[in-house]
């Protein structure tokens, strides 16, 4: 009997034994393509000697040492790196040990911020339904997803939610993506006027949704619209990319992919591609100025931050994706894998939407492929595709909720980069089988 407490108490998982290139097996020697990292998060792959030999070299000298008292040669060398490749003015690197803590130390900065100015009114949030952010309190909060909030809404702080930019349920018949753009644009200034624009402290997205939506990019010019509304009115722009970050989706920042740069970013995942718990914030001179200038230190902190082990393996995360040229390869990788999506589920009855970028890809399963009407979520397709895939061999990420937090299904997809085309017609051919089986009267 085991004494660990699982995600799902009336499943055992099976016993992992060992990975290796985008392969995981169990103890039993079945091998698991791992077509969404996880949670999107091995997209370096499994048993990569490069990460490995940098955590053995930094446990080897100290693995940890506490940031009231030191700091360190990799979290300096990680912050550097990071620095220099963010987009905009993200000058300042906050690490920590996962996505959750990297949204929460984001609003706890911001609102500090506005404290150290002058312009301690300022503590509204406006963030985007069937979004995600974490499953701390704060995190929780801002995130758009009703079954997730549902149990801890007495719980949760208050933040105002607007609609999610959807180019597959959004637009209404006949408007153009500027047109839609333009509404979804009005709807936030609409809540920034409801709220008060003296009260607002920052606009929080996903530049592409991942868990709760399934690779939604946005459309058009939507997010440099937001940037300037977010500058007219001296709001705060903070970008979760802990999920669709660290070149998943064909850049090393997604937003760069949207040609903007916010004023305060979030990484996790692909920055350790699962070799350490590691996240970051990463925030602008301005607001890291506006701190030194006033009370002089960030009211906050984390035993674990800047670990100095965590941060050699991303490192040389960073190190493989960027000077090895690994992140290069998502853009043709993941044309490839959506040529074949669309070749063998473009024309699926039940297949609604194939959409995302890189290797952040996700496929919308519907009953009616004219009007897109969901499945009955008492069916629970997307747990049904889920146990298919990994009987037949594959790891993928199908989630319920899709369409406003019970409605809705789909699936994720958030491959190694490492991934080569036959190991992507392998994917599709499983995927395919299972979405089938789990579809089969």
């Amino acid at each position: 009997m085991s004494n660990v407490f699982p995600r799902t108490a009336n499943a055992a998982p099976p016993m992992v034994a060992r990975g290796e290139g985008v392969y995981l097996y169990d103890r039993d020697g079945k091998a698991y393509l791992d077509g969404s990292g996880g949670a999107a998060v091995s997209c370096l792959g499994h048993g990569d000697a490069h990460v490995r030999a940098a955590i053995h070299r930094q446990i080897d000298t100290v693995a940890f040492a506490h940031t009231g008292f030191f700091t360190s040669d990799p979290a300096e060398g990680l912050a550097a790196r990071l620095a220099a490749l963010a987009p905009g003015d993200l000058s300042r690197v906050y690490f920590v040990s996962g996505g959750s803590e990297a949204m929460e130390a984001a609003l706890k900065l911001a609102r500090q911020y506005f404290i150290e100015i002058g312009q301690p009114e300022r503590c509204r949030i406006i963030a985007r339904r069937q979004s995600y952010h974490g499953n701390t309190l704060g995190a929780l909060s801002v995130g758009g997803n009703a079954w997730r909030r549902k149990p801890f809404a007495p719980m949760l702080i208050d933040v105002a939610h607007v609609s999610p930019c959807n180019a597959y349920r959004g637009p209404a018949d006949g408007e153009s993506d500027a047109e839609y753009v333009d509404r979804l644009v009005e709807e936030i200034e609409a809540e920034i006027e409801r709220s008060g624009p003296e009260t607002v402290m920052c606009f929080v997205a996903e530049p592409v949704v991942g868990a709760t939506m399934g690779a939604v990019p946005s459309v058009g010019d939507y997010f440099r619209k937001i940037r300037a509304l977010c500058d007219r009115h001296g709001i705060l722009l903070i970008l979760d990319e802990v999920m669709c970050g660290m070149g998943r989706t064909g850049t090393l920042f997604a937003c760069e992919g949207d040609g903007v740069a916010p004023d305060i970013c979030t990484i996790a995942k692909g920055l350790g591609a699962g070799y350490q718990p590691i996240g970051a914030m990463l925030c602008s001179s301005r607001i890291y100025d506006a701190i030194v200038g006033g009370s002089g230190f960030f009211q906050h902190g984390h035993t674990y931050i800047g670990h100095a082990a965590a941060c050699a393996a991303g490192l040389a995360v960073v190190e493989r994706l960027v000077d090895d040229g690994v992140a290069a390869r998502v853009s043709p990788t993941g044309t490839r894998l959506r040529a074949l999506l669309e070749d063998r589920l473009g024309g699926h009855p039940r297949v609604g939407d194939i959409r995302g970028r890189g290797l952040f890809r996700g496929i919308e399963l519907v009953e009616d492929r004219e009007t897109k009407a969901s499945f009955d979520p008492g069916l629970k397709i997307h747990a049904k595709v889920k146990k298919a895939a990994f009987e037949a061999g594959l790891i993928c990420y199908p989630m319920g909720g899709t369409v406003d937090g019970r409605v809705g299904d789909h699936i994720l997809l958030a491959p190694p980069f490492i991934m080569t085309d036959d190991q992507s017609e392998e994917l599709v051919d499983k995927l395919a089988g299972a979405i089938d089986h789990a579809l089969r009267p």
